[in-house]
């Protein structure tokens, strides 16, 4: 039982559950108010530029839904999604070596949803869920609000590191605990920015096969790869152990609100029944609008044309990192949103940002995709939104803020955290752009 003692403003603090103790605030949140200024570079969080969006075409689906099916649009629908939307899904999915039947497929309200829905469907509390390290902060407050513990496998440039998560299952196993599944964003991973070799996605289903452990495949940036494509998703050569995760988020655009789930077909029934016991159904609006804009425009010119968009950001970010940081270490990624960047010895990337935010530039730190408070060496840079311009300037700030930690430290010694006087509202979650 969690203690609920103190005073608290919230009449109803003693009454909520206990798993509310795992809704808390993140620790950049208080910043954001700030760092949203047009005057601040905002290299933080992961938004699509929509803004290179057909809009027309867009508006034209829209108008041509409320014309010709507006009645059906505006009633409930299918728990499951509609037939037409999710046999688009199965077309785009197939772009990554995916196949599958209509009924294998659950439209949910973005996949941020189908995250909880699982979670909902297999966590108790002191569960344990194997992710990578570091993993996606949205993933892990799910995970931490139905009160399981994220526990992290090492990864390189490669991904996730076989061996480790061999190693972490005896051990895990060992002390009596839990193992509900494994998380994994194999594609351009969130927010290390690398991508899972092939090879090790064969070991990993087959330790996944050999252990008993499913595996959740979270793939929302795999189509937005730069000079090759990832490798054909893990949900490719293994159906009965795999829920695979997709959206339309990166892909189309976030204001959608529409995700999915591919999963086996015990799972997905309960899928279903968990997602219309939260929603009833998803929009039928936005579905229809969605798959009258796929079945008529040129939905794979404009992935190619977010390629080429985020590739040119990439490219100005790790130029700028380059120039202005040339001691520091990063990732290099092949696609997605995120580079992930490792700070000289010394430096706290989380004590770091009120700085950072006072130079007019803004970063995640590392310690946000952790369960265990890491990652204060590291931060992740977002280029997916500023122009590059905008993102060589950032960084040029950014570089300001690091040079002068690095003569602080080497005046004082290890510089400690800037105390931040935070609020601390009982139910909280991360700022949505944030992810």
């Amino acid at each position: 039982m969690i203690p609920r003692e103190g005073t608290n403003l919230d009449p109803w603090y003693g009454l909520y559950a206990d798993r509310t103790a795992g809704l808390s605030a993140s620790e950049v949140r208080a910043l954001f108010a700030v760092a949203s200024r047009p005057e601040v570079v905002s290299l933080a969080g992961g938004m699509p530029f929509v803004s290179a969006l057909p809009l027309e075409s867009i508006r034209t689906s829209m108008e041509r839904v409320m014309r010709d099916q507006g009645a059906r649009a505006l009633q409930y629908g299918s728990g499951q999604g509609t037939p037409e939307l999710r046999e688009h899904i199965l077309e785009i999915m197939a772009l990554e070596g995916v196949r599958a039947g209509i009924d294998d497929v659950v439209v949910t309200t973005g996949s941020q949803q189908a995250l909880d829905l699982i979670a909902k469907l297999f966590l108790d509390s002191g569960d344990v869920v194997l992710a990578e390290s570091p993993s996606y902060v949205g993933a892990m407050g799910i995970f931490r609000s139905y009160q399981a513990e994220v526990s992290h496998i090492a990864m390189d440039a490669d991904g996730m590191i076989p061996a480790a998560l061999v190693e972490r299952i005896a051990s895990l196993r060992a002390a009596g605990r839990r193992i509900k599944f494994l998380y994994l964003i194999p594609n351009f991973h969130n927010p290390a920015g690398v991508t899972l070799s092939w090879e090790r996605r064969l070991e990993i289903i087959e330790i996944a096969r050999r252990e008993g452990v499913l595996i959740v495949e979270d793939n929302p940036y795999g189509l937005l790869w730069f000079d090759r494509p990832a490798p054909h998703a893990m949900r490719s050569v293994e159906t009965d152990g795999i829920v695979y995760l997709g959206s339309f988020s990166k892909t189309l655009a976030p204001g959608f609100r529409i995700g999915w789930a591919l999963a086996p077909h015990a799972i997905r029934e309960k899928l279903v029944l968990a997602a219309e016991s939260a929603i009833l159904s998803p929009s039928a609006v936005n579905e229809l609008v969605v798959s009258d804009y796929l079945a008529n425009a040129d939905w794979k010119g404009q992935i190619d044309t977010f390629r080429g968009l985020y590739r040119e950001r990439r490219d100005a970010l790790i130029d700028a990192l380059e120039h202005y940081l040339p001691d520091l270490s990063w990732t290099n990624p092949n696609g997605g949103f995120y580079v992930w960047v490792t700070l000289p010895d010394g430096l706290d990337a989380k004590a770091m940002l009120p700085r950072a935010v006072k130079e007019l530039v803004a970063y995640t730190p590392g310690t946000a995709f952790f369960a265990d408070g890491s990652g204060r060496a590291n931060l992740r840079l977002s280029y997916c939104y500023p122009p590059p311009s905008e993102i060589r300037e950032g960084v040029r700030r950014l570089a300001s803020v690091v040079r002068g930690e690095q003569e602080l430290l080497s005046t004082f010694h290890p510089t400690g955290p800037v105390d931040l006087v935070l609020p601390e509202p009982h139910v909280i979650s991360p700022p949505p752009n944030l992810g």
